[in-house]
């Protein structure tokens, strides 16, 4: 069966995707390459995407308890166009109510093409078993801010939903041979989960699961969602330019990513203003940041604490930001901040512009303005600093301001 036969529309279907936060599904958005929007959800009855479009949406259930989450993931499908190829963005490092999500998404099809990936990130799957550059990822700290174990392979994620590996050799194998291999897993009743190594492997699988026709739905990473980009969407031609008005820009990192001291230090050297706030002040004596800003202000969140109360904090940082946010081009590193933060401005729908590096995706609001998000976890110690130098192309000049700025 060729590509264009896939399925109704063929390359035309509309696309859409559901994710459990927010960066997750601006990165998953800009992938897809289509015409598109993201919505922060969960929405009732959302306008269904036209053909050659798509619609990603935050379901904003990465920390909500599991059976929630699986009734946002059951709710969405539901409401799904008959002709729509659904897609569910999960997270590279098998955060969040995956096993919940993933057997509400697998009801009522024909099946489920699993492939949690993410090559560009150094993120791998090998014998089922995910890996960060080599290292299986229940070897790594990757999961320190958690409150549970990492899971020793994707089909231990999975919970209860019935798998069955699809090894790098079947992946790699001759034409045709990876769609009979997905359609036999499905024969036996269980729910295909890929191997991949490179974005070459992504495309295999993506096309592979396209080629076996309606009802097929697909899981997997920003990786997987390229694939589709790339199968399906014209070349990437957008790029990431800054908005003819130039407002404050504000950066929040809400991440307890260690790296992010590092990156917060590169713009610093640049010229930004920095607010530092602790954990103890958040949780205990609340304040609001007061504009006016300067022309980039980082704030950021200092200090330990545990995993139980990273919801309460990031709650706090929005409610600190909330002011100030309002006239701003925003920067947001992590999702859940980037959620807070957004629904503490009430901004409710996005439109995706392009990337400035893997996992940086610069949207628009209805009002024109610039917002950033970017996953806690991406990026090199530049990271900051080169989505400042895209959106703000001179340099950063410090305006001398009150050294709190942050209003009691």
């Amino acid at each position: 069966m060729s590509l264009a036969a896939a399925g109704p529309g063929g390359p035309t279907r509309p696309v859409l995707a559901l994710a459990d936060d927010l960066s997750g599904a601006a990165e998953t958005a800009v992938a897809l390459r289509s015409p598109g929007r993201i919505l922060l959800g969960p929405v009732p009855a959302p306008a269904p995407p036209a053909p050659g479009e798509s619609l990603v949406l935050d379901l904003d259930s990465r920390q909500r308890p599991a059976s929630e989450a699986a009734r946002a993931v059951r709710d969405a499908t539901l409401s799904a166009p008959p002709d729509a190829l659904l897609f569910k963005k999960v997270d590279s490092l098998l955060r969040g109510n995956l096993a919940a999500e993933a057997a509400a998404y697998a009801r009522d099809c024909r099946g489920v093409v699993i492939a949690t990936a993410l090559p560009p990130a150094g993120r791998t799957v090998r014998d089922g078993v995910v890996r960060l550059r080599g290292v299986p990822l229940h070897e790594t700290d990757a999961w320190r801010a958690e409150t549970r174990p990492a899971p020793r392979s994707v089909a231990a994620a999975l919970g209860d939903l019935p798998s069955a590996p699809v090894p790098l050799t079947a992946v790699r194998g001759a034409p045709g041979a990876l769609r009979e291999a997905l359609h036999a897993r499905f024969a036996q009743g269980r729910h295909p989960v890929c191997d991949a190594e490179t974005e070459a492997d992504l495309d295999a699988i993506a096309r592979a699961a396209l080629e076996l026709g309606p009802g097929i739905r697909l899981l997997g990473t920003g990786g997987l969602a390229g694939a589709l980009g790339r199968l399906l969407g014209p070349p990437d031609t957008r790029s990431p330019a800054p908005g003819d008005v130039v407002r404050p820009l504000l950066i929040v990192v809400g991440t307890a990513e260690p790296a992010a001291r590092g990156q917060v230090a590169h713009l610093l050297a640049d010229g930004a203003r920095h607010v530092s706030l602790t954990t103890r002040e958040l949780l205990h004596a609340p304040r609001r940041l007061a504009p006016p800003l300067a022309a980039v202000t980082v704030v950021r969140i200092t200090g330990a604490a545990s995993p139980a109360l990273a919801r309460r904090l990031v709650a706090a940082l929005a409610d600190t930001v909330a002011d100030a946010a309002r006239g701003c081009d925003l920067v947001l590193t992590g999702g859940e901040t980037a959620r807070r933060v957004l629904d503490a401005v009430r901004v409710t729908d996005l439109r995706p512009v392009g990337q400035i590096h893997h996992g940086a995706v610069l949207s628009r609001t209805p009002d024109g303005r610039c917002v950033v998000t970017r996953p806690g976890s991406y990026g090199e110690a530049d990271s900051l600093r080169r989505i400042v130098r895209a959106l703000r192309p001179a340099p950063v000049r410090h305006v001398p301001t009150d050294p709190t700025g942050v209003a009691p």
